[in-house]
């Protein structure tokens, strides 16, 4: 693994020429995606500024341009009509200002009359490499291209540490009000949520207080990306807990969990209803955010108020890649359709994704390289096993065991093997008997949705020339869709 040094971690990007021949590179890539949304050169992360605006969906992802590597952080600005076809529009967020001289972290966008408004965080650091993060706004320009304020809307405090980040921006119709929700750490290093307020969404900002959810006062040591979304009246509080390790979650000490409950804004409190889920099982899955649109008149939300839209980073941090070797790495998940329904958060693909399937092909046990799987479960436990040699062997292992109703997926059957220190198998429970699953492969990821998105699966997954087979127990019904390209790559800065 690569070396890098502070400064050419934290270079200034000074134009198209500095990264031309890194993107002609990446593109020669076998695990380039063909329908997930990608980095041009170096790292993706965070999604950001995440929201419907005009007809257009606007979604940015954190973006190291070097390499795969955290370094000097841009927002990379792509644009849809419709969550699916997905197109570069260059840099949405440098970080030229002094207050985020190192870096454009992460933040969200809302729609305020005819303006897209983006919130992030500014990373400011001293000459002693000191760091004081603010948070900042700008306003999408006629050109397409975010305006930033003059100066911050407010700086950090100093009752907690320097680690407050992530503002997801929300307006509560009944307070009149918006509310920036920001994740925080305590002196005492306990993860928490910082609440600020404000008439109006570029000025008058003030402090309201701490967040407080009832159970989970001493819960993880960061809160990194809080979200909170209304999904069919009811509250979701979503979160990413860092510094602490989770039943069940092997060695791994960051991961994106969700809260069904109630919103209570003159307390400023959020009143669980149950236990704290996994937003996602799978081994990469990190820093979802949420946007809300209303629906159409045909659309099957129709009548239960705005649906709520979630996508995430496919991956983790301090994690390493196999595409790191070749100055890339990342891709955000697909979008998904949020319902609450039985105390569980479902998720499910858009319907749009099936405008991209391809001719069916015969589930003859060849696996193509970027496709759609429906998969029908037998009675009793079963094996599906993807990304296996031509005899069987190998690959990405799921077996379901019915007495338990649990998923079981193992990667460490497959050829290129990493992050073996964070364990490579993990479970997938369900409240009730597996009855179907989806699977969507593209050429770096894997997204499993069982039972109709009662719980999802997501992995980073590199199958080598060898790993083109499937094999499943008999009794498991297939079908297999090739899907076609719906994210272009082109080279816009």
């Amino acid at each position: 693994m690569r070396e890098w040094t502070r400064e050419e971690r934290y270079r200034v990007l000074q134009g198209p020429e500095d990264i031309r021949a890194l993107y002609k590179r990446v593109q020669k890539s076998a695990y380039r995606q063909r329908y997930h949304v990608q980095p041009i050169t170096g790292l993706s992360s965070d999604p950001n500024g995440f929201a419907l605006h005009k007809g257009v969906w606007h979604l940015c992802y954190q973006w190291c341009p070097w390499g795969a590597v955290h370094g000097l952080k841009y927002w990379y600005h792509v644009t849809s009509k419709d969550l699916v076809h997905w197109q570069n529009a260059g840099i949405g967020l440098a970080p030229d200002r002094d207050y985020d001289n190192r870096g454009a972290h992460s933040g969200s966008a809302i729609a305020h009359g005819d303006d897209l408004i983006f919130f992030y965080t500014g990373n400011h650091r001293d000459e002693d490499w000191v760091r004081t993060p603010y948070t900042c706004a700008a306003v999408l320009g006629e050109d397409g291209r975010p305006r930033k304020l003059d100066a911050p809307l407010f700086g950090p405090r100093d009752d907690h540490s320097e680690h407050q980040r992530d503002p997801k921006v929300v307006w509560n119709a009944d307070k009149q009000k918006y509310y920036i929700f920001l994740g925080a750490q305590t002196l005492d290093k306990r993860g928490c949520v910082l609440v600020y307020e404000s008439e109006r969404p570029l000025s008058g900002w003030r402090f309201a207080g701490e967040l407080k959810v009832p159970g989970y006062e001493a819960f993880g040591g960061m809160w990194e990306c809080p979200c909170i979304v209304n999904v069919g009246g009811r509250d979701v509080l979503i979160f990413s807990p860092q510094y602490t390790r989770l039943p069940g979650r092997g060695e791994s000490t960051n991961h994106n969990i969700y809260l069904i409950g109630s919103m209570d804004y003159d307390t400023l409190t959020f009143t669980p209803d149950g236990p704290y889920r996994h937003l996602d099982y799978g081994f990469d899955f990190y820093a979802a955010q949420s946007a809300a649109i209303q629906p159409a008149a045909d659309s099957d939300a129709a009548g239960d108020g705005a649906r709520a839209i979630l996508i995430a980073w496919i991956g983790l941090p301090d994690n390493h890649y196999p595409t790191e070797a070749e100055d890339w790495e990342g891709s955000l998940s697909l979008p998904r359709e949020l319902r609450v329904q039985g105390g569980r958060l479902l998720q499910t693909p858009l319907r749009a994704l099936e405008g991209l399937r391809e001719a069916e092909i015969a589930p003859d046990g060849t696996l193509p390289a970027s496709c759609e799987l429906e998969v029908t479960a037998p009675e009793g436990d079963f094996d599906l096993n993807l990304f296996t040699h031509a005899d069987g062997s190998g690959g990405l292992q799921l077996h379901y065991d019915a007495t338990r109703q649990v998923c079981r997926v193992d990667r460490a059957g497959m050829d290129r093997r990493f992050n073996q220190q964070l364990g490579e198998a993990l479970e997938l429970p369900l409240d009730a008997p597996l009855k179907n699953l989806r699977v969507f492969i593209d050429r770096s990821s894997t997204e499993i949705f069982a039972n109709d998105g009662e719980a999802t699966f997501t992995a980073h997954t590199y199958p080598t020339e060898r790993e083109l087979h499937y094999a499943a127990s008999a009794g498991v019904g297939l079908r297999v869709w090739p899907m076609a390209r719906s994210v272009t790559d082109e080279f816009v800065l």
